[in-house]
């Protein structure tokens, strides 16, 4: 059984990610900060389906957390798939945005994505297998008026995707982004309409998060073995 972490596990997409990765017969950690409560009735519900799961909890953007967590967990079993989806949005068009938005936005993407991503690196190339996804956006690719944090977020974890990606492929260790567009979350359905979504997306519907976890799931499979270093786009048709 293979060991999985799912940072920002216990929203609508990171959700279905850790049942589809339980499902799939992994060990999965389900990280969240504040949604404790929400995030242990998601490991509850994977136990009594038969998976396993447990709940972590700290904050991404606070590195001494973060190893405090995780360097023990890795000790004696690594961690081999890890999927980096905890992300924020506080949109404001930029000559309104706050340095306070913009440092808080790119703190969870980026700097959590080293804080959690850095000290699983080496338990994991020693066992000479591993599998990581970083969920990206379609804002990273096209750009989006009034996200300009989120999208200078995104578009660095894009690239950090490729370094890693180049950095860690002799040890058949993966690294992929995927970057979802319109996807059906509580989120989406306060800032989307029905009819937003009819003219901009040419499927004429939101992706759902279950369309999503099924795509990371097969990048952390066995049979994505020679996948890595690319950003994956999964959004209706959108670009």
């Amino acid at each position: 059984m293979k060991n999985a972490l799912v940072t920002g596990g216990s929203g609508g997409i990171g959700a279905a990610i850790c049942r589809r990765l339980a499902a799939d017969g992994c060990k999965v950690y389900i990280h969240t900060n504040k949604n404790v409560k929400t995030a242990q009735i998601l490991a509850d519900a994977i136990c009594a389906d038969g998976g396993s799961a447990e709940v972590l909890v700290f904050d991404v953007t606070d590195s001494n957390a973060v190893a405090d967590v995780l360097t023990p967990l890795v000790e004696h079993h690594p961690i081999q798939i890890l999927v980096n989806n905890a992300g924020i949005h506080d949109d404001a068009i930029f000559p309104g945005m706050q340095a306070s938005q913009w440092h808080r936005v790119i703190d969870v993407s980026v700097n959590g994505f080293f804080n959690v991503t850095q000290p699983l690196m080496m338990p994991m190339i020693r066992s000479r297998w591993g599998r990581i996804v970083n969920v990206s956006s379609i804002a990273a690719l096209t750009g989006n008026r009034g996200q300009v944090n989120y999208s200078a977020a995104k578009g660095a974890l894009n690239s950090a995707t490729k370094s890693l990606a180049l950095e860690v492929a002799s040890r058949a260790i993966t690294v992929n982004a995927v970057a979802p567009g319109i996807i059906d979350t509580p989120m989406t359905e306060s800032t989307f309409s029905a009819e937003d979504i009819a003219r901009m997306v040419p499927m004429k519907r939101a992706g759902t998060p279950n369309e999503v976890a099924d795509l990371i799931g097969f990048l952390v499979s066995t049979q994505a073995a020679y996948i890595t270093g690319q950003i994956i786009s999964i959004n209706g048709g959108i670009i």
